[in-house]
This record gives C-alpha cells, sequence and structure tokens, in this order.
C-alpha cells in the first residue's frame, strides 16, 4: 500500500465508487461477501488497491495545502515539480492562530514587528504525489489556495 486505507466513513461516502471498482473487477456484490468471508486477506488487499487508486485520484489535482499551528502558518503551492511554501511565524505570546481570536489578531496585526514572513521553493522529488502526501500526514489540509495567493501578492508588492 502506497498511502493509507480509507477510513470506514470515507469507504461509506464512496460506496458506488467502490461498488464499480468491484465491477471492473467482475467482482459481484454475492462474490465480494463471499471473499470477505472466505479471504479475508484478499479483501484487504481489494480495500487497499481501492485506497490508494482514490488517494492517487486527489494527490494528482492538489496544487495548494495549508498546515495551521499555534505559532505558524504554512501554506504550500504545488506545482508538477516545485513546491512553494510561505511561512507566517508569529513571536508574539498568548496569540493561538488556530483560534478566532488569534487568526484575527493575526489579520490586524499583519505588519507588526512580531510577525515574520519567510518564502521558500524547493523541486519535489520523483514521486510528487507522495510528498504532498505526506505533507497531508503532518496535518496540511487540501485548500483552494485563497489564503496562498493573499499573502503571496503581500510579499510580492513588499
Amino acid at each position: 500500500m502506497k498511502y493509507s486505507r480509507l477510513t470506514k466513513e470515507q469507504f461509506e461516502e464512496m460506496k458506488q465508487e467502490f461498488i464499480n471498482f468491484l465491477a471492473s473487477q467482475s467482482i459481484t456484490a454475492d462474490e465480494w461477501e463471499k471473499i470477505k468471508k472466505e479471504q479475508p486477506k484478499a479483501a484487504e488487499q481489494e480495500l487497499d488497491v481501492f485506497s490508494d487508486l482514490i488517494w492517487e485520484g486527489v494527490l494528482n489535482k492538489v496544487e495548494y495545502l495549508e498546515h495551521f499551528s499555534a505559532n505558524q502558518i504554512y501554506l504550500f503551492h504545488i506545482t508538477e515539480v516545485t513546491i512553494h511554501l510561505i511561512a507566517i511565524k508569529i513571536e508574539h505570546e498568548g496569540i493561538d492562530l488556530t483560534t478566532r481570536k488569534g487568526y484575527s489578531w493575526l489579520q490586524t496585526n499583519l505588519l507588526d514587528e512580531s510577525v515574520n514572513i519567510y518564502t521558500s521553493s524547493k523541486a519535489l522529488s520523483e514521486d510528487r504525489n507522495k510528498d504532498i502526501f505526506a505533507l497531508i500526514k503532518q496535518g496540511a489540509n487540501i485548500t483552494k489556495g485563497d489564503l496562498y495567493r493573499y499573502f503571496d501578492n503581500m510579499v510580492e508588492s513588499k
């Protein structure tokens, strides 16, 4: 397995896609029930293959990720070969960017001397999707990139 198995909830949400996946392998609903009972390892493998297929489809489309912690925000823009980072670090006691109050503080105090903004870029490895998945495993979330573009414009205009 290349990524991680989908959760039970995710499988529930993708029930029709999983049925189609089984059908593409000529596995009927009755046969699937039989496989689960008589060949649990084979059933596990099918779940893993399906999970990896779903992850590949999702990761192929990822362009932006965000990761928030109490005093830092990491904003990523991912192209085919490069990952660009904008990092915002707050050196102000008592500010927690993961809260509404802390995030509001940042919005009104962007030019405060305790707010540091860094940028960086690096080449992705041979396996772009694995690099993206590693960031997701560390807590990053897939986004549409609005926050990245906002800070990118701000950094560009300095």
